[in-house]
């Protein structure tokens, strides 16, 4: 884990679950069903494919222009709003099988990839916290970015926003 993100998770005053989801290398699906005691649930927002600008080509590994699979779900769990969530995904580096479920948009990213077993690690790219912001009714969001990393190359990257509120005082 990358030590200035530990650092900076570690500084903020956020309630105990909110850091623990933030800070986690593994399914933030998974925690918020533990955490919750209920079935994680993700909302569509919306789900398109999208041409690879140069910032994602060079990411990805894949040429300007080829198919990116772009996402925005809110994960629930009890009806309560959790975490808003933008993916982006090269197609042509999906597992067959992971792009087939990834299409369905209401499976979570953590889901699928428990489902198929598929190895990954997640490398951090940044935390930061937003006073300014608004997120299902909460003046204050935590966001992170990292990669998912599969076979040495970047299957997905992923924005989470947190609403910092009571909802996490589980």
């Amino acid at each position: 884990m990358d030590s200035e993100f530990l650092e900076k998770l570690k500084s903020y005053r956020i309630p105990t679950c909110l850091r623990v989801c933030a800070g986690t290398d593994g399914s933030v699906t998974f925690l918020l069903e533990i955490m919750t005691g209920h079935q994680t649930a993700v909302v569509t927002e919306y789900q398109h494919i999208i041409p690879a600008n140069e910032w994602m080509a060079r990411m990805f590994h894949v040429e300007i222009g080829a198919d990116i699979n772009d996402r925005v779900v809110t994960l629930t769990a009890g009806q309560v709003p959790y975490v808003y969530a933008r993916s982006l995904s090269a197609i042509e580096k999906m597992p067959p099988e992971v792009k087939c479920d990834m299409m369905k948009a209401d499976i979570p990213i953590g889901r699928i990839l428990r489902d198929h077993n598929i190895e990954t690690r997640r490398d951090f790219e940044d935390i930061e916290l937003h006073d300014q912001g608004s997120l299902f009714g909460a003046g204050s969001v935590l966001s992170r970015s990292y990669k998912i990393v599969h076979h040495n190359s970047v299957l997905m990257w992923i924005n989470e926003r947190f609403p910092i509120d009571d909802r996490w005082l589980l």
